[in-house]
């Protein structure tokens, strides 16, 4: 047997279920509330981010540069009056915002936040991870997609059209970017020789996955946003013809459930993402080289949050610059180019794993194969979104026929240009000068 694919990552589990009630108590309640002021920290930097985009100030007063305005809101979000409809089923309608909201918290049970570390005082060793298990990344899919339960039924049981259409939309649109989302992991899953989490970290001490494996790096990315239901993929909430989505009827507490558990799945994937391409916990590209105690201590954890605030970042930026998607273009573009792209790179990379493993490409030094096949690969899918241009009218093409009379009584439209629709910028406005 010749050199494996990569070095497979050996899953070395036995750090975990060796800790006492009280260090696991406090990882949880230290997991509760990072995440809790995590969100609370990325509602205000939306808001900054996004002011800045628009020349605009942001929250600004309260507190240190407005740090203070998400709790602020949070508290009269809090004290408002809790409306339950009369057409709604009230054990469902208070069930289900708590449906969406506890498995936010659950899937970072298994992510890792750091290495082995030695606790302050003590002479007791401990992960930097809850707990780990050898199918930990198919448990965050698992717990994520529960989530969903809690919007279909809170859409079902407000008792409104709006949210009934919205709780459907989101179904499918979940449904329809968990698949791809799925589909993205299993080249990962094939590199790494695991779905433990520690160990797909532990994979990449040599080179992130995000750069060999760029085509499920990229589809992973596009589906995330489509799982979290932000913009421009928030279709299930789109008030231009659905007023709030799912939880229009919803107000006060169970609606900040739901506003929370958004909040808490932009992190979810973000942290997932980094696990899983971007080298987890460990530092980035030679700096470990430079300054050897990057990856040690509690140091990987500034790295670790430091990549999530990216990707917060970048949800922000897409929210701040793309328009919403049509539904029906935003179903199509997840059926018939993410999960066909997903299924031709998983065949890629299973049968150079093959390859590789009876010495086909044993001239080759590093995953050069790899990549040269994922930049390949997102070129096509770049060439997807190349716009066409409009084939010119034939010389013997008929005239478009005559507009009918306007009716006595009836609205002014203005009249459609004789070519057609005409692509790119419009002609400037020209106003003739009046005489005075």
């Amino acid at each position: 047997m010749t050199a494996p694919f990569v070095s497979m990552a050996a899953e070395d589990l036995s750090a975990f279920g060796q800790d006492p009630w009280w260090l696991i108590l406090a990882k949880v309640l230290a997991i509760f509330l990072v995440l809790v002021l995590l969100t609370l920290f990325n509602i205000w930097f939306e808001r900054r981010v996004v002011a800045r985009m628009q020349h605009r100030i942001g929250p600004n007063v309260h507190g240190p540069f407005g740090l203070l305005q998400s709790l602020a809101d949070g508290v009269k979000l809090a004290l408002k009056e809790d409306i339950i409809p009369k057409a709604a089923d009230k054990v469902v309608f208070i069930i289900a915002p708590v449906i969406a909201t506890i498995p936010a918290f659950i899937t970072f049970a298994v992510i890792p936040f750091g290495p082995v570390v030695g606790l302050p005082f003590t002479d007791r060793t401990t992960p930097l991870q809850l707990t780990d298990m050898s199918m930990a990344v198919l448990f965050v899919m698992a717990i994520a997609s529960i989530g969903i339960y809690g919007i279909v039924l809170g859409g079902w049981a407000s008792g409104s059209t709006y949210s009934l259409l919205g709780g459907l939309r989101s179904s499918a649109q979940m449904i329809s970017y968990e698949v791809a989302m799925g589909l993205s992991l299993v080249a990962v899953f094939l590199y790494a020789g695991s779905m433990s989490t520690s160990a797909i970290v532990a994979a990449q001490e040599d080179v992130w996955f995000g750069f060999v494996l760029l085509p499920s790096f990229a589809i992973y990315v596009i589906a995330m946003v489509g799982e979290t239901n932000r913009a421009p993929f928030d279709l299930p909430e789109a008030e231009g013809e659905l007023v709030g989505g799912f939880h229009t009827e919803y107000s006060s507490l169970k609606f900040a459930l739901f506003f929370l558990a958004e909040y808490i799945n932009m992190a979810t994937v973000s942290a997932l993402a980094t696990t899983l391409f971007l080298g987890g916990w460990r530092a980035p590209f030679g700096l470990a080289q430079v300054w050897p105690g990057a990856n040690e201590g509690y140091w990987p954890l500034l790295w670790f949050f430091g990549k999530i605030l990216v990707f917060i970042f970048f949800f922000v930026w897409l929210r701040g610059t793309l328009p919403r998607l049509r539904y029906d273009q935003f179903m199509a573009f997840g059926w018939k180019v993410l999960i066909p792209v997903s299924l031709a790179w998983i065949m890629l990379v299973a049968t150079l794993r093959v390859a590789r493993n009876e010495g086909t490409f044993d001239n080759l030094e590093g995953p050069v194969v790899p990549i040269v096949a994922g930049l390949v690969i997102v070129a096509c899918l770049a060439l997807m979104f190349w716009p066409s241009r409009t084939p010119a009218p034939a010389a013997g093409a008929t005239e478009p026929a005559a507009r009918p009379t306007v009716r006595p009584g009836a609205f002014p439209t203005p009249d459609l240009p004789e070519a057609g629709a005409v692509r790119g910028a419009a002609a400037p406005l020209v106003f003739e000068e009046s005489d005075r």
